[in-house]
């Protein structure tokens, strides 16, 4: 655990070193936001394809039952028609 410490009792060197664990703590947190934002767009590249794929079946589907709901609508007309 980090202890706290009163920075205008730390002399010039102290001061230094503590500035130069900053820059290495943000050097090392922008270098692994980088690698994680590498790692999750090869993801996303990956499965672009499938999702594609699975969103043109979803399309598919939804035309195949509209197109049955519309016969079927069509046919209730129909038969309520012939029965009046």
């Amino acid at each position: 655990m980090a202890q706290s410490v009163n920075i205008s009792e730390l002399n010039l060197p102290q001061l230094e070193m503590l500035k130069n664990q900053l820059d290495q703590t943000a050097d090392d947190a922008k270098d692994f936001f980088k690698r994680k934002i590498d790692f999750l767009t090869k993801q996303m590249e990956k499965i672009q394809p499938a999702l594609q794929e699975k969103h043109a079946m979803k399309q598919a589907v939804m035309e195949m039952m509209s197109q049955k709901i519309q016969q079927l609508t069509a046919l209730g007309a129909t038969q309520a028609t012939a029965k009046a």
